[in-house]
């Protein structure tokens, strides 16, 4: 048992993308439970096939696009300096957080089978108000991830703040886009905090 052990540690030591790989098959589908759970479903009523979308695409799409973008980051701007993490906070804020964004409202809604159109009308809707959420919440804890947190340790830190994120993505994912539209001018926690 400590040899399957060991040969997992170090597989996960030496491939950053693995771990983070495996990290994002069990945050974002505990995600999808959790939200599942805020809308008070009993445990025969959660959508399962609703969690294996959430775990395929979060394994599969968001932990290697992560990666890259942290790689990316970190060639460009290195180091652990203050300047280095605004830097690549600014940039990361202005590219990666709006290509993620859409990417999981599209994605998620070609996952679930919904012509392309209504994934594009899913984006047109929600990204903005989540867009919104995300600027007010990542620039800190993007900043704590470049300054504090090692390379190698990068991408798992961020699927750790990413489970409390991702139950606000799963929300905003399963909310009406009715809803989302009416209340896209207001603030987005108020609009979080008058549907719950």
């Amino acid at each position: 048992m400590p040899t399957i052990y060991s040969k997992i540690y170090n597989a996960f030591s030496k491939y950053p993308l693995l771990r983070g790989m495996a990290s994002y098959c069990v945050i974002w589908p505990t995600s999808s439970l959790v939200q599942q759970t805020f809308e008070r479903n009993k445990f025969g009523d959660y959508d399962w096939w609703r969690c294996a979308r959430y775990g395929l695409y979060g394994s599969c799409y968001v932990a290697p696009t992560l990666y890259s973008w942290l790689t990316i980051a970190n060639i460009m701007w290195p180091g652990n300096s203050i300047r280095a993490g605004i830097i690549k906070t600014f940039v990361e804020t202005l590219t990666y957080t709006p290509f993620a964004m859409c990417s999981f409202y599209f994605t998620m809604s070609l996952l679930e089978s919904k012509p392309f159109n209504e994934a594009v009308a899913e984006v047109e809707a929600k990204f903005l108000p989540t867009y919104k959420m995300g600027v007010s919440i990542w620039p800190a804890i993007a900043m704590i991830n470049f300054c504090l947190i090692p390379p190698r340790n990068r991408v798992p830190f961020i699927s750790l703040c990413s489970l409390v994120w991702t139950c606000y993505l799963a929300y905003m994912k399963h909310l009406d886009k009715e809803k989302v539209i009416v209340s896209s001018t207001t603030n987005p926690v108020k609009l979080l905090k008058a549907t719950l």
